[in-house]
């Protein structure tokens, strides 16, 4: 860049549902130089509208939303507007189980509800440097549900591995929510034997119901590779 030649300030789309928290972010974010409001949105169907309406630099998003939560309104705004940048607000530290699924849906960092507005100024010029925000004190429960995901991970496919190759199909349509009807369909077998392969499959992951058997490859994040495997 050249020497006197200012940079462009950085864009930034509000979304919260209390008007009083969006005015008395505005203003603050207004005054400094290098930063302007170009929107507000209440909610998140409004606010991946907005963001890809306005193109926005930096979307800040508290996590209480009134019709879908922070995590898929950061979703579909980075599916939408990727070159747009999402700074999740008010996550508990308590919570690392929806800071990871955040952060997984894209978010650029997360903020708890306490932060100063000097810390919420310096995170939103950090996220727009490509930098990832996560307070210090979020970072511990960060890595300790990092290492629970990655250990539950590893138990998954080792119990996955000894199911054969109709039973992984099996399970994959279980994850979608099929039947035994349906999975008979789908495979061209009997109820009778699609019923039996759904008993196989709950005895071999030690879970006692196929709605069990569905949560267990989702929390663990294996779905992609099982169902890998099993067009293999």
């Amino acid at each position: 860049m050249s020497e006197g030649v200012e940079a462009p300030p950085i864009l930034i789309l509000l979304v919260d549902e209390q008007s009083l928290f969006r005015d008395a972010v505005r203003t603050v974010l207004d005054g400094e130089p290098d930063m302007r409001v170009v929107g507000e949105a209440r909610e998140g169907r409004e606010a991946v509208r907005e963001a890809e309406r306005l193109r926005p630099d930096v979307v800040l998003l508290t996590s209480v939303q009134l019709d879908t939560d922070a995590v898929q309104t950061t979703r579909l705004i980075k599916q939408r507007v990727p070159d747009c940048l999402v700074l999740v607000l008010g996550l508990a530290e308590d919570d690392p189980v929806t800071l990871v699924r955040a952060l997984e849906a894209g978010a650029a960092g997360c903020l708890p509800w306490d932060c100063p507005l000097d810390q919420l100024l310096a995170a939103t010029r950090a996220v727009r440097q490509a930098q990832t925000v996560i307070p210090d004190r979020m970072l511990r429960p960060l890595i300790d549900e990092l290492i629970t995901r990655r250990r539950r991970h590893g138990e998954a496919l080792r119990r996955v591995k000894y199911l054969t190759r109709r039973e992984r199909l099996v399970l994959v349509l279980l994850t979608e929510g099929a039947g035994k009807d349906a999975i008979a369909r789908a495979l061209f077998i009997s109820p009778e034997t699609a019923r039996t392969h759904i008993h196989n499959v709950l005895r071999k992951l030690a879970v006692h119901s196929r709605l069990e058997a569905a949560a267990f490859v989702i929390q663990s994040g294996i779905k992609d590779e099982l169902t890998e495997r099993t067009s293999a």
